[in-house]
């Protein structure tokens, strides 16, 4: 059996804030909507999304947890909180790996040591999800380049082009 190797800002125990910019920035989705997106992603990872929170009650926030600087490449859209370098402090809850971590947990469990969430693939997903509604005329689904891997991948995230 192979252990993996927590992040130094995984907390022992319970949950603590954790400064954004430093290890990591994020991207937090509301409800469903985060969900579906997780979904796609961790489909579109083979299971392997990277370090995802959630908060299990209130909103129920999904937090997608970027390398530190990443979520300012791209122009998140509305609904999509970008938490990265601001002017302001800013801060996400980050639970321990295992034991009470009420309200928040790991959506796919535990991260491993510089394990994130791919960045461009979750910006293509959230624009398909959230952003403006698209022109009908050039197919159903949207196509988005996964980062490195140099592979189209084609999704449809059930906003159907109407009459």
């Amino acid at each position: 059996m192979t252990s993996k190797k927590l992040p130094e800002w995984v907390p022992a125990s319970g949950l603590q804030l954790r400064l954004i910019g430093i290890h990591f920035d994020a991207i937090r989705l509301r409800g469903v909507r985060g969900e579906a997106v997780l979904h796609h992603l961790a489909t579109l990872t083979d299971g392997d999304p990277g370090p995802v929170v959630r908060e299990i009650a209130g909103a129920r926030w999904t937090y997608f947890l970027l390398e530190a600087g990443a979520s300012q490449d791209f122009d998140w859209p509305p609904g999509a909180k970008r938490f990265g370098p601001a002017a302001r402090d800013q801060y996400v809850g980050i639970p321990a790996a295992h034991g009470n971590t009420y309200p928040l947990s790991w959506r796919c469990g535990p991260p491993q040591d510089g394990e994130f969430v791919d960045a461009e693939l979750l910006y293509g997903l959230v624009v398909a999800q959230l952003g403006p509604a698209r022109d009908c005329s050039g197919g159903a689904h949207q196509v988005a380049e996964a980062g490195d891997e140099g592979r189209d991948v084609a999704f449809d995230l059930g906003r159907d082009c109407g009459p």
